[in-house]
C-alpha cells in the first residue's frame, strides 16, 4: 500500500466541525464592512516578486526568509502573498482607482509565510484586510478603530482585548527616530541578543517588538517617538485621541509599538488580547502615506489594518463559543421503501422551495428504519420527517421532534411547511 500524503506542514485543513465558526465571522464581517461603505475587492494569491521587495523592504524578515518565492517557465520570479496591502494598492493603481477619488476597500483570502508553526499562527494562514485612500485628516483614523471596535463588539468578545496605539510620525521623523535608537542600542550592544544585533543595523525599530524577556528593561528605557514629533504629526495624534475618546473606545499608549513593515507612518494601532498566549496580537494597521509613491503612482494618504482569522476564531472559541449560531439540519428525511424513496425525493424539493431557509439532510443510501433513525440523531436534526407508504397514500407524514420527549405527530404538506416556517 503506497503511503499516505499528508497536507504540508503549516498549512492546514477547515474541517466541517470548524467551518461553522469561519462562516459565522465571514458574515459578520461581510456585514459589517458594507454598513460603513467598504467595497470587497478580490486580489491574485501570486504577484511579482519585486511588489513585496519594494513595498516591505528587502532587509525585512519576510522578504529574506519567509516569502513563498519561485520562477516560472518564463524565468519570472514570482511570490505567493505574505500579505495584502501592496496587492491592493498594485491593483488600485494598475486599475486607475485613486486617479482624485476617496476609497473604501476590504479583501480576505490565504497569505504565505514562511514560519515555525504555532498554534493561530500557520504557513498558509487567512487574513481580511480592510484599506482607506485619499483621506489624511485623523477622523478616518477614527473609523477604522471604530469598525474593529464594533466587531469585537458583535463577536463578544469585546472584553478581552485592549487596544494599543502609538504614532510614528512622518519617513522624516521616523529617519530621526531611527538615529536616535542607534545610538542608544550601540551603547548596549553587550546587552542585546543575536536577533536584536541584526535589526540594529538594518530595521532598528524592530528591536522594540522583541519578546525576549531579557531586553524588557532595556528596551523600557529607550527614546520614544514623541521625542522625534513636529506640531503637525502631534496634532494629528492628539485629534485622534480626542475622537476615541468621544466615541468612548478606551485605549492604552505604547511609545515602542511599531509595525514590522517599513511602509507605515503616523498612526500605528493593534488589538491585543492575553488570552491566547503568545500569539496575543489579533488586529494591527496604520497609516502608510508614502507606500503609494513607492509603488509608482502619485502620493495619496492611506491607511488600513490586516487581522488574522485563526487567532479571532480561537478566541471566539475560548470566550464566546455559546453565541455561536447552530449550523445543524433542522430535519432529517428518512425515506422507508420504493414509494417513499420516490415520493419523498420530490417532497424534499418542495420544501426546499417553500423554505429557502431550511437545513434538511434526504436519507440517501436506504437502510432500515431504525439504522435511519440513528443516522438522524447523529445528524443533530431537530425533526424527523417519515415518509413511508402509508404516508403516501394518505399523504400525511410523521414529524417526530428528535431533542425533545414528543408525541409524533402526522401532518398535511402544508401543514409541515406551516410548522416549520414557525420552528426554524
Amino acid at each position: 500500500m503506497a503511503d499516505k500524503i499528508q497536507a504540508v506542514r503549516g498549512m492546514h485543513d477547515i474541517l466541517p466541525d470548524q467551518i461553522n465558526y469561519w462562516q459565522y465571522l465571514e458574515s459578520v464581517l461581510n456585514r459589517l464592512l458594507s454598513s460603513y461603505g467598504y467595497l470587497e475587492l478580490r486580489l491574485p494569491i501570486v504577484e511579482k516578486t519585486a511588489l513585496f521587495k519594494r513595498s516591505i523592504g528587502e532587509v525585512t524578515d519576510i522578504v529574506e526568509k519567509e516569502m513563498y518565492t519561485f520562477d516560472d517557465r518564463n524565468g519570472d520570479s514570482l511570490t505567493l502573498r505574505p500579505e495584502g496591502t501592496a496587492g491592493c494598492l498594485r491593483a488600485c493603481l494598475e486599475h486607475g482607482l485613486l486617479h482624485n477619488q476617496q476609497l473604501r476597500l476590504w479583501y480576505h483570502g490565504q497569505m504565505f509565510r514562511h514560519e515555525r508553526p504555532q498554534k493561530g499562527r500557520y504557513r498558509q494562514f487567512y487574513q481580511v484586510g480592510v484599506e482607506a485612500y485619499g483621506m489624511a485628516g485623523p477622523d478616518i483614523d477614527i473609523e477604522l478603530i471604530a469598525l474593529s471596535h464594533r466587531l469585537w463588539q458583535e463577536l463578544g468578545v469585546r472584553d478581552v482585548v485592549q487596544l494599543e496605539l502609538n504614532t510614528l510620525g512622518t519617513a522624516q521623523e521616523r529617519l530621526l527616530y531611527r538615529d536616535k535608537l542607534v545610538t542608544y542600542f550601540d551603547q548596549h550592544r553587550d546587552h542585546l541578543d543575536q536577533d536584536s544585533l541584526d535589526r540594529l543595523e538594518r530595521n532598528p525599530l524592530r528591536i522594540l517588538d522583541s519578546k525576549n524577556p531579557d531586553l524588557a528593561e532595556l528596551i523600557s528605557a529607550a527614546p520614544t517617538f514623541s521625542e522625534c514629533l513636529q506640531d503637525e504629526s502631534m496634532a494629528h495624534f492628539q485629534h485622534l485621541q480626542s475622537g476615541l475618546g468621544d466615541l468612548g473606545i478606551a485605549y492604552v499608549l505604547n511609545p515602542h509599538l511599531v509595525r514590522g513593515l517599513d511602509y507605515y507612518c503616523n498612526t500605528v494601532f493593534e488589538w491585543t488580547t492575553t488570552q491566547l498566549g503568545a500569539q496575543g496580537t489579533i488586529c494591527a494597521g496604520g497609516r502608510y502615506d508614502g507606500l503609494v509613491t513607492q509603488l509608482g503612482g502619485r502620493p495619496v494618504p492611506a491607511i488600513g489594518f490586516a487581522m488574522g482569522l485563526e487567532r479571532i476564531i480561537l478566541l471566539i472559541q475560548e470566550v464566546a463559543a455559546e453565541q455561536m449560531p447552530a449550523n445543524v439540519p433542522h430535519v432529517y428525511m428518512i425515506r422507508l421503501g420504493e414509494m417513499g424513496e420516490q415520493f419523498g425525493l420530490q417532497l424534499s424539493e418542495r420544501l426546499r422551495s417553500a423554505l429557502p431557509e431550511l437545513r434538511l439532510i434526504l436519507n440517501c443510501g436506504g437502510g432500515s428504519a431504525k439504522s435511519q433513525f440513528k443516522r438522524a440523531d447523529k445528524s443533530g436534526a431537530q425533526f424527523a420527517l417519515i415518509i413511508g407508504e402509508d404516508e403516501v397514500n394518505k399523504l400525511e407524514f410523521g414529524l417526530k421532534t428528535l431533542r425533545k420527549d414528543q408525541q409524533q405527530q402526522n401532518l398535511s404538506e402544508q401543514a409541515v411547511i406551516d410548522f416549520l416556517k414557525q420552528t426554524i
